[in-house]
């Protein structure tokens, strides 16, 4: 049995698109991004934070994924905006540079069918390049007006209306979306992972 742990309707999708049977459970974690927190630090101990508070009450056999996305830009973490001042002035940072999209990837078990059995995990990161074509200010605005900006890391969708802003990527685009599809199917069958 596959749990995503996560309550992002995007990776949900992204894993049912690309064939997994799984159920949702979101996790309940501490989201903020701790002091001296690399990026990169940061989505692998929140991906593996939720997939082992959601594995804590799976049942035995289950296997679990978690992930987190960020949005990187001069070293700093850009999450979700708060309000749509926020998603402006993230969007303006964003305008005519390049920036990093970063999701952390963690699988975890129980060692044996048994729900007191050790857990082992396996973490991962994936890192995209995204380069943004300059937005005006009206631009970024009626953008916001839409939305969409508002549950996305960086306040940009690239699967909808900003993809018309996004000239190119170097990397995995399911990543940019919200979940590496590739490299969690790589990791769901190494040895060590319970066939699900």
């Amino acid at each position: 049995m596959l749990i995503l742990a996560s309550q992002s309707p995007r990776r949900a999708e992204l894993l049912r698109n690309a064939g997994y049977t799984f159920e949702v459970r979101p996790a309940d974690v501490d989201e903020r991004v701790r002091a001296g927190e690399a990026a990169e630090e940061y989505v692998t101990r929140l991906a593996r934070e939720k997939a082992l508070a959601v594995l804590a009450t799976a049942p035995a056999g289950a296997v679990v994924l978690g992930a987190d996305t960020t949005v990187v830009l001069g070293g700093e973490c850009l999450g979700k905006p708060v309000d749509a001042a926020d998603a402006q002035q993230m969007l303006a940072r964003l305008s005519g540079r390049v920036h990093q999209v970063m999701t952390g990837v963690c699988v975890a078990w129980r060692k044996a069918a048994q729900e007191d059995a050790e857990v082992c995990a396996t973490v991962d990161v994936e890192v995209t390049e995204v380069e943004f074509a300059a937005m005006s200010g009206e631009e970024i605005a009626a953008y916001v007006a839409t939305g969409e900006p508002m549950d996305k890391a960086g306040a940009y969708g690239i699967q909808g209306a900003a993809s018309r802003w996004i000239p190119r990527i170097r990397g995995c685009y399911f990543n940019v979306v919200g979940l590496p599809v590739a490299r969690v199917s790589a990791m769901l069958v190494q040895p060590l992972v319970p066939q699900i």
